[in-house]
């Protein structure tokens, strides 16, 4: 069981308590420039925190991680970092279709994570690989990836795009915070914790649809819509790569939304159990797409999440399914940070 699921929500969580204990009304969307990055602005997803050092055929290490506050690995980069790992044992003519993960143990950020490729099958149109990524001689995550040769078909079809704001017209996560600092009633607290948020170096640029929602400063149903891409320049062409960062991008904040109807618990403890991850149509990771999460379910002390990440154009790019360990308690009645 990944308890490094905690550590990738954390700073949002203590958004979310932050936001909550503030009376205060949601805000207005603000222009923001939806420019790409430049090409010398290298995406750190690339150059460090997706980057594997080959040891042997089909042995390889992770040594840079990103570390959110709790000090626990993002089940995110062990996905993202194991699809890197499978995707250098195929041909360049074939892509990553789908994978299937379980999360078994924590991940250790202080160690480096080794990752070995099994060659499951080698077919004509199909190919499998199953990754184990390995810590103190245990795997913490297994994952089997399946790669396909691009084929023509008649058949093709796709649920309508939701129509939200642009990007351009919608707030980044941290001018949301930096609006809540210039709050003249905003405890002394509350500013620390969000002085230490913007502090936080996040890979992933986060433009929230609707900002009071997305952090449950209302209650709703379990939904949220988020726009997002990597930091930084990836380029086009090498779909592998984008898929690896998509598959990153889909941890991010997608069992919070299991919690969204209910505004009077908050999570005592969260852990990923297993995540699996369909691509459809070629898409740039470091371009913003729109993330649609949702919950179609939740009990038993478990919640299974949802998600689509969509092209600006209205094409579905890729869909994920993650379920996970879900332990509240209530918030008390006056909360304060």
């Amino acid at each position: 069981m990944a308890e490094g699921k905690v550590s990738k929500s954390d700073s949002l969580n203590r958004l979310i308590d932050i936001i909550e204990s503030q009376n205060s009304a949601e805000d207005d969307g603000s222009e923001s420039s939806g420019a790409r990055y430049p090409q010398d602005l290298r995406s750190v997803l690339v150059t460090s925190v997706l980057n594997l050092e080959q040891l042997d055929i089909d042995l390889y290490r992770g040594t840079h991680h990103w570390v959110p506050r709790t000090q626990r690995l993002f089940g995110g980069q062990i996905i993202g970092q194991a699809l890197v790992a499978a995707a250098k044992s195929v041909s360049d003519d074939l892509y990553a279709h789908s994978l299937h993960c379980y999360f078994v143990r924590a991940g250790d950020p202080k160690v480096p994570v080794l990752y070995q490729v099994d060659r499951t099958r080698d077919g004509r149109s199909f190919t499998v690989r199953s990754v184990k990524a390995i810590q103190h001689g245990q795997p913490i995550l297994i994952c089997q990836a399946s790669f396909q040769l691009l084929q023509p078909s008649p058949l093709q079809h796709q649920f309508p795009m939701p129509v939200v704001p642009q990007p351009e017209d919608l707030p980044t996560v941290e001018e949301i915070i930096q609006r809540y600092l210039s709050k003249p009633d905003l405890t002394e607290s509350a500013k620390q914790g969000l002085n230490k948020l913007l502090a936080t170096e996040v890979p992933i640029e986060v433009k929230p649809v609707s900002p009071a929602q997305f952090y449950r400063h209302v209650s709703g149903e379990p939904r949220r819509l988020f726009w997002a891409r990597a930091r930084g320049h990836i380029g086009e062409g090498n779909m592998k790569l984008h898929c690896c960062v998509a598959a990153y991008v889909s941890d991010f904040a997608l069992l919070g939304t299991v919690l969204l109807p209910y505004p009077k618990y908050k999570a005592r403890f969260t852990a990923s159990l297993d995540h699996a991850m369909w691509f459809h149509s070629t898409f740039r990771s470091d371009e913003w797409m729109l993330y649609e999460c949702d919950s179609p379910w939740a009990g038993s002390s478990r919640g299974l999440a949802q998600g689509r990440l969509w092209r600006r154009d209205g094409v579905l790019a890729a869909s994920c399914s993650q379920e996970g360990v879900l332990r509240v308690k209530p918030v008390p009645e006056n909360s304060k940070l």
